[in-house]
């Protein structure tokens, strides 16, 4: 306020100089026409100056006692203000010092020991003082929590000068609590009172009813819906039966941590019911809270769904925030013993061949003989189909070498094999991209050309993850297939054109059959030996496919010498490094996990390289534990028996460690 009077009496002032500098020049131009008027011009100027100078006294005093009364009225008043502030006031200094509070402070506070509070806020404070002095922001805007309420403390910062060292400047905040506390409580309320909805599937149900007698199939759908309804009772949720073998779940989102710490004990309670040997029943849960409306929550439990049953079933998964939290699958695939699917792909696989003008078919990152086989079995298809078809990879790796030298006698394949940079330059709108052995949109060999195509086909047998491609037109992703080759062996098979496979096509989806499944040991089914005796009639030569594996003595000492460093860790893991940075590095460590496991008392295997600019890691299993669930906690995936991860931005040791933890974290799920 003194600031404001000031101003006003500094106005006044130069007015009156102004009114008295032009009669002084009017002055001087009568005198100049007329040399007489001299005298009384200036007789009449000292006469205006000095009635000016009195009426101008005159007014500053008036003025400044109006504006005194009004000065005192308002600091009065903003002093009565904060003395009866309807809000805990305090002002403090940077250091923590209470310079004073306001009486509704004391009250506020009276059996508080506030002082434990304002240490760390008053460091944050002085902190956020430092960064904002040059932005000019001065406002104050903190949370805290005092005895067991919440207050949002909302003030601002002034400088004030320290008398003893004048270019140094200090600061006090002054802030206000304001009490949040049933806000937030509201708040929890809205969000706790919002709908989670979820779907419950019952695996696999035609096949495994087909394998009851009559009279027990009522006693089991009548022991299902029993556990799935009292385990819907603990949330207070609805259930609704829309089919014999599907169930919509609605409930509050404040269950959905007690869900979440129940871990879905619901999964194993179906497996309980047992009325007869090898026949077991297996859930499928899906819940999701992503959207607005009950619609765009149900929509998105149906795409996490999708993602459910492409891992193979039997466990559950919340959607949240656009991200996925698996729980369970850690029972076998069931091999689904009808074709019936398989046919269906087959179809329309072949018209979508048959619409487009050129395929290119992909594979992910460093292929293994699984993904070379399987792109070679669907070049035949599109051939057949009279469409130029390409393989999208530069050169094979040296760890396939002797496929490689078998391909290069054939002139066919002179030109089959292209770089993703000629792929993306060939490809338009009438381009079918067919991606086998792999769904994850990072780890195929072009990611770009992803989104450059407008149609996509996936062929895959790993457990679907959270990063799957999204914009497929058709997708025939079967987890208890031993390998892509297995799934397109059968759609070859199946089309209604006759495909007449080349030896080299056959003895190359042979070949990954053979290296994903160990010679026919690991996830072999009744259709993978239907496979492999339909490749087998179509001229394989298992002698020359045996010779394709062989290993020259350098590389076998190379993976001895990993076997030979390996550290055991949970009494029945090996964990081996190559340090060696190679560009086949994957396919080495899938070779040294596959030794280890062959040692006595070893029930899974990892095997950690350098690749390129990635970490890599090769998971192996005999069953026991899964590795896919392990390795998925590292953003990598698989199978139970086979997975691998590929790590970005961390080093051998850092992911060495980080796997660890994934393990212990996986033991004590375990155990709980």
């Amino acid at each position: 306020m003194q600031n404001n009077s000031r101003k006003v009496l500094d106005k006044l002032v130069s007015r009156t100089k102004i009114y008295l500098a032009i009669i002084f020049i009017l002055l001087i131009i009568i005198c100049v026409k007329d040399t007489n008027m001299i005298i009384p011009a200036i007789f009449v100027f000292i006469l205006t100056f000095m009635y000016s100078y009195y009426t101008n006294n005159k007014k500053k005093s008036e003025i400044s006692a109006t504006l005194q009364d009004l000065t005192l009225t308002v600091d009065s008043a903003a002093k009565t203000s904060l003395i009866n502030s309807p809000f805990p006031l305090i002002i403090l200094e940077t250091d923590g010092s209470v310079i004073w509070k306001s009486s509704k402070f004391n009250s506020e506070f009276i059996n508080t020991d506030i002082k434990t509070y304002f240490s760390e806020l008053s460091a944050d404070i002085k902190d956020e003082i430092d960064k904002k002095i040059e932005q000019g922001n001065k406002d104050i805007i903190r949370q805290i929590e005092i005895d067991g309420r919440t207050y949002k403390v909302v003030g601002r910062y002034v400088n004030v000068k320290n008398k003893e060292k004048k270019s140094k400047k200090e600061y006090m905040a002054i802030l206000y609590f304001i009490d949040e506390t049933e806000n937030i409580k509201l708040q929890k309320e809205y969000q706790d009172s919002k709908s989670s909805v979820a779907i419950i599937m019952v695996d696999n149900y035609e096949e495994t009813m087909q394998r009851l007698e009559s009279e027990e199939k009522p006693q089991v759908i009548a022991q299902i819906d029993k556990y799935i309804y009292e385990w819907t009772n603990e949330t207070n949720g609805v259930l609704i039966k829309t089919e014999k073998d599907r169930y919509i779940y609605f409930f509050e989102q404040r269950y959905l941590e007690a869900v979440k710490e129940d871990k879905f004990s619901i999964l194993d309670k179906i497996k309980e019911i047992n009325v007869k040997e090898n026949v077991q029943f297996t859930l499928s849960i899906a819940v999701s809270n992503d959207g607005k409306t009950d619609k765009e929550k149900y929509k998105s439990a149906g795409d996490a769904m999708d993602v459910v049953l492409g891992r193979g079933g039997d466990q559950a998964v919340i959607r949240e925030n656009e991200t996925y939290k698996f729980f369970g699958g850690r029972a076998q695939e069931v091999e689904k013993r009808t074709k019936v699917k398989a046919r269906i792909v087959a179809r329309a696989l072949e018209n979508l061949i048959k619409e487009s003008k050129k395929v290119i078919i992909m594979g992910h990152s460093n292929p293994d003989m699984d993904c070379v086989g399987a792109s070679m079995g669907v070049y035949r298809l599109a051939k057949t189909l009279e469409k130029n078809a390409y393989i999208v990879k530069e050169d094979i790796t040296t760890t396939l070498r002797a496929f490689r030298d078998s391909i290069e006698k054939e002139d066919e394949y002179e030109d089959v094999f292209i770089s993703k940079e000629v792929a993306l330059e060939n490809v338009d709108e009438d381009t079918l991209l067919i991606v086998v052995d792999t769904h994850k949109k990072n780890y195929v060999e072009s990611p770009e050309l992803i989104n450059k195509v407008g149609k996509i086909v996936v062929i895959d047998h790993h457990r679907r993850s959270a990063d799957f491609i999204e914009n497929a037109t058709l997708t025939f992703q079967e987890v208890y297939a031993s390998s892509a080759c297995e799934l397109v062996t059968e759609l070859l098979q199946y089309v209604e054109e006759k495909i007449e496979l080349k030896t080299i096509e056959a003895e190359s989806l042979y070949a990954g059959i053979m290296m994903d499944t160990k010679n026919f040991t690991f996830k072999t089914g009744v259709r993978t030996f239907e496979a492999a005796a339909y490749l087998r009639r179509c001229g394989v030569d298992i002698i020359k496919v045996k010779k394709w594996f062989q290993s020259d003595l350098a590389s076998f000492n190379r993976i001895a010498d990993i076997v030979k460093n390996a550290e055991i860790i949970n009494d029945s893991i090996g964990i081996a490094v190559y340090e060696e940075k190679a560009k086949d590095a994957n396919l080495v460590c899938a070779k040294a996990a596959d030794e280890l496991l062959t040692i006595s008392d070893i029930t899974a295997s990892f095997v950690i390289g350098n690749l390129d600019d990635k970490v890599c890691i090769s998971g192996r299993s005999i069953g026991d534990i899964n590795v896919q669930v392990i390795l998925e906690q590292l953003g990598g995936g698989g199978h139970i028996l086979l997975a691998g991860a590929q790590v970005e931005g961390k080093t051998i040791e850092e992911t060495k460690e980080e796997l660890k933890k994934a393990i212990n974290e996986y033991f004590l799920e375990l155990e709980n």
